[in-house]
This record gives C-alpha cells, structure tokens and sequence, in this order.
C-alpha cells in the first residue's frame, strides 16, 4: 500500500515537474510564472547557503579561524600568515584567469547586462566561473564581498531554467530579476530588499507582473536561507528617544557627504583598473601583486579582509576613537579599490555597508553641533551605511528596506529614506552612474539601468535594409545613365566609383524634370549627386539610422560596409526604419499591458 502511494506522488511530481507541462503553464498564466519564481527562490536559496558555506570553510581553513567567528573581526596573530593567504588567493586567480584566456574568448555577462542587452540570455557556464571566481576571492581575504558572486550564480540558474522552459523575452527577463532577488534576499535575510534589488537593478522597472514572482522568489530564498544556514543580519539600535524634525538636518547633509564619497570611491577604483592596464603586467599576474598591498594593509588591521561582516557588528557595538575610524575607513576603502582594480572578483555591496557605517559614527561626533537633534551613534552608523551604498550600488528603496529589515524600526526607515534620496539625488545629478553602470560606460557602453534595450540594438541595419540595390558608375554621361533608367524604372540609383566606392545617391525623376536640352547648359551626373557623405553601416541600430535620416533630411540611404572601403550593400528607406521600429515598440508594449489586463 505505500509503495503504491509512493508511485502515485513520485507519478505527481514527475507531471508537475514536466518541462512541456511547466512551459505551457508558465506562458499561459502568471500563478505559472509565479510558480518559476518559487523554484528559482528554492535555487537561489540554495546556491547562496552553498556559497556561503564554502567561504566560511575557506575563512577556517587558510587564517584558522573558529567556526563560529568572522574573519574581519578575528584577531590573527600570525602577521606572515595575513600577508601571504592574499597572494596565495591571487596566484590562484591569475592561473585560472590564465586558463580561462586561452578557452574563453567573449567577456563575461552579469545580471544587469544581460537584462539590458539580451533579453535575459546569461551563460551558467560563466556564472559558474564567476561565482569561484568570486570564492576564491573572498576566501582567501580580498577586500570584496559575495554578494556578485550570489546574484550572478542564482540569476544564471535562473537564466538556464526559464530557457529550458523556452519564456518570452520579458517573462526571461523577470526570471532573471527572480534570481537576483532570491539571491540577496537569502544573504541578508530580508525579503523586501531582495525584491527591490531586482525591480531596480535588476529588471529596472516595476509592474504588477512581475512583482509576485519576484517577492514570491524573494520569500521563498530567505526561508531556503533560514533553514539551512539560520544565519541573521540585524542591527540593535538600542534606545534613543524618538526621532524629531531637527534629526533630518543631520541625516540629509550626511546623505549628500555619503554622495561625494560614493563617487570618490568609484574613481578609485576606475582608476586601479586604468593604471592596472596601462602596466606591463600581464593581467594573470596582477590579482598576485594586488594580494601584497592587500596582506600589507591586513597586517596594520584584519578588518580590511573579506566583505567586512564581522568588523561592520564589530564597530557597531563599541566606542571608537575618531582616529580610528578614519584610518579604518582610508584603509578598507583602499583594499577594496586595489583588490577590484588588480583582478580579483566580487563587488562593492557590502563593503560600500561597512564603509557607509564608519562614515555615520564619524558623522556622529558633529551631533552636538545641531540643535535639538537626538539620533545616537548607531543610528548615524545605519543612515550612513544605506546612503553610501546607494550612492556606489543605486536602488534607494532597496537600501531603504534594507534598513528597515535589520532594524526593524519604521521611524528610523523614514529617516533613512531622506538620506537616500538626497544621496541618489547627487550621485545622478553629479555623476550620472552607479558603480556597475559606471564600469560598463568605461568599457564602451552606454546602458545607465537594466531596461531593456537590447531589442533596439538588434534591430539592425543589415536586418532592415534591401540588398538589391540599382548601381551605376559615377563617370557615365547623362544620356548612358538615362538609357540604364527609363523614369519609373526605379526612384533612386547609388553611384559607385571605379574601385566600387560609394561615391553618391542620384534621384531618378530629378534627373528626368530638367530640360532635354540638359547636356547644352554643361550639366553632368555629377550635378545631380546628392549625399556624398551620407550613408549607414550595417552595425547601426534603428535609432541611430533614423537620427542620421533625420540629419541629411533623406527619404533612403545607402548602407556601406565600413568607412574605410565603403563598398554598398545595400539600401534603407527612412519610412521602412521608422515602421519597424514602431512596430517593436509596440510588441514591448502589448506584453506589458497584456499581463496585467
């Protein structure tokens, strides 16, 4: 009898699971793709416990921690030991960084360039890379936290799972969002952070769509993270009162300080990379020399190491001198900035919360300087760490919920959300990018959010235009020319030179429209050439073909393969552009609309 009940619910989870089944469930309804997002959720959960278990062995087993301590606020005595578990980690770096060279010719895609760029399409094989990447990073003391190496695994898993299930375009991209959430969800313990990571950063815009799988994802990951690790990141505020009017003073000049900060610290780091590349070191050999600066800047104080978890709790609970403060946060701002820029793997996320907590409880001592304001130590500590992570990371609701979930104070939250919109405020107004934005316009890109612009960048040119095109030679006479084109034969002809260089476009009934006599008044078909230096190329998008059309004031183009050669192609008319690229706008349009109808 319960074999037979076995095989009946063994039978039940084999349907429900069935990748044709799962499919059609998940296209036809949103309970479907909420459904996706809870088994992303239990995917994300996991991975982030895994990777998590495995940094804290790495801890234990290279500086010989306790099981139950952090590794920024351990005291090791064995300075050769802090010095030298850096370099190790970067020798480990630089050879698979070695390997990965010879195999692995395409850069690596995170979350928030897949969602702009592709549609959602990331390679799980590469986030697989990137999350060890990551590990051996922080494992062995790098100044980087997890949380890239978390979002990068999960939103691959998540990635692979919605194309096994063959989603729509915009459904991908929300699996994706799924997985960011699930993952950051499951590192803080805060489920309302999480979902917001993802509408902001990771999907870039909010809709009733997509916020159930999401915040379902986000929920599920957090009890995932719960029940294995039981891991919690809170934050004791002690008793202070309430807060009043006058403490918004303090909390606004410290978001616009935290600002200024934010975007010091981005050049910085912009700037080792910069340095790092103009250097004779092969990049392999890089992450090693950044491991000494690293151990060197660990043997004046462990709390530089890894993401900071331990000296975050650590500063938090006791008194320190101003001194202090200042040299622990020039020192980890420094490590960071070097263990970025020389190679090694992982982000600025909860560095930028630990860097953001120093700055407050420095912030604190000006207290007395505003009247009437009440806010302890501590809660500066909170205001600060959310308004220079959303100065370095973006996301202001996420840092605000961040805040509230570790604190668990509403009046606090508010406060913190004033801080962090001024931060937002002069970040964007100033500096115009966050910290992932920032690295990839110092790589060529343009995109500044996850929206999705990748369907405009492949609208192509060479998608759009006629390959059959009417040709003819510059140097032929007028009369030759109307012999190859009776009028009505064609609206336009491209003239091209000897060597089959684009040398002009000719309208046809403008020729026509001259007096028969034409040849006697000394005219040639070289007076009727327009657009000499107006043409397209095939790696053009539609939008920026129609600012070109717009700028010659032509009807059509000539499309040449490059500027050098400039041989045609083919041809593209402006109203053919703008018809297509309506016509792809309006298909992003219905799926957002046809969702929440």
């Amino acid at each position: 009898m319960l074999m037979k009940l076995d095989r009946r619910r063994f039978r039940a989870l084999r349907v429900f699971f069935d990748p044709g089944r799962l499919r059609a469930l998940t296209r036809r309804s949103e309970v479907g793709l909420s459904l996706a997002g809870a088994v992303v959720g239990i995917i994300s959960g996991l991975a982030v416990t895994g990777m998590s278990y495995v940094s804290n062995e790495l801890h234990q087993l290279v500086f010989g921690i306790a099981d139950s301590e952090r590794l920024s606020s351990s005291e090791i005595e064995n300075k050769m030991l802090l010095l030298t578990a850096p370099v190790i980690g970067g020798a480990l770096l630089g050879l698979l960084l070695l390997v990965l060279a010879k195999r692995r010719k395409k850069p690596m895609v995170d979350p928030i360039e897949a969602n702009a760029l592709h549609g959602g399409r990331l390679s799980l094989t590469d986030s697989i890379i990137v999350a060890v990447q990551n590990l051996i990073s922080n494992g062995f003391g790098a100044s980087v936290g997890l949380e890239a190496g978390y979002t990068q695994l999960a939103a691959g898993l998540a990635s692979k799972f919605g194309l096994k299930l063959q989603l729509r375009r915009s459904d991908l991209r929300t699996l994706v969002g799924c997985g960011a959430a699930g993952a950051i969800a499951a590192a803080f313990n805060a489920p309302l952070t999480g979902a917001f990571y993802a509408f902001e950063l990771i999907i870039g815009t909010y809709t009733i769509v997509s916020l159930t799988p999401v915040v379902v994802s986000a929920l599920v990951s957090t009890l995932i993270a719960r029940l294995l690790a039981g891991s919690d990141f809170t934050i004791d505020i002690g008793s202070f009162g309430s807060v009043v009017p006058a403490d918004y003073i303090p909390a606004l000049l410290l978001g616009a300080f935290c600002a200024g900060v934010g975007i010091l610290i981005m050049q910085g780091v912009a700037f080792v990379e910069e340095l790092a590349r103009k250097s004779s070191i092969a990049p392999p050999f890089r992450p090693a020399l950044g491991g000494i600066i690293v151990g060197l800047l660990a043997m004046i104080s462990p709390q530089v190491l890894s993401a900071g978890h331990g000296a975050l709790h650590l500063n938090l609970s006791r008194e320190v001198a101003i001194p202090t403060l200042i040299g622990l946060f020039l020192l980890k701002s420094f490590a960071s900035a070097i263990s970025i820029g020389s190679g090694f793997r992982g982000g600025l996320f909860f560095a930028s919360l630990f860097m953001g907590a120093l700055l407050g409880k420095l912030f604190a001592y000006c207290g007395p300087y505003f009247a009437d304001a009440t806010l302890t130590p501590v809660i500066y500590a909170v205001v600060g760490m959310s308004s220079l992570a959303v100065a370095v990371i973006g996301g202001p609701l996420t840092m605000t919920f961040l805040a509230l979930e570790i604190t668990g104070d509403f009046p606090i939250t508010a406060l913190v959300l004033a801080a962090v919109i001024t931060s937002s405020l002069v970040v964007r107004s100033t500096f115009g990018y966050s910290f992932a934005t920032w690295r990839f316009h110092l790589r060529g890109e343009s995109i500044r959010s996850a929206h999705d612009v990748g369907w405009i960048r492949n609208l192509t040119v060479d998608k759009l235009m006629r390959a059959d095109v009417k040709t003819a030679r510059a140097g032929i006479s007028l009369e030759e020319f109307k012999q190859a084109f009776p009028i009505g034969s064609t609206q336009r002809v491209i003239l091209v030179e000897e060597s089959d260089k684009y040398a002009g476009l000719v309208l046809v009934p403008e020729i026509y429209a001259n007096p028969t006599d034409a040849q006697d008044e000394g005219k040639t078909l070289a007076d009727f050439i327009h657009y000499r230096n107006d043409f397209l190329q095939p790696q053009m998008n539609a939008r920026q073909a129609a600012a070109i059309f717009d700028k010659s004031e032509s009807e059509a183009l000539a499309v040449v393969n490059n500027l050098i050669e400039r041989k045609v192609i083919g041809q593209l008319s402006e109203s053919y552009t703008l018809r297509r690229y309506s016509e792809e706008l309006d298909r992003r349009r219905r799926e957002v609309v046809s969702g929440e109808i």
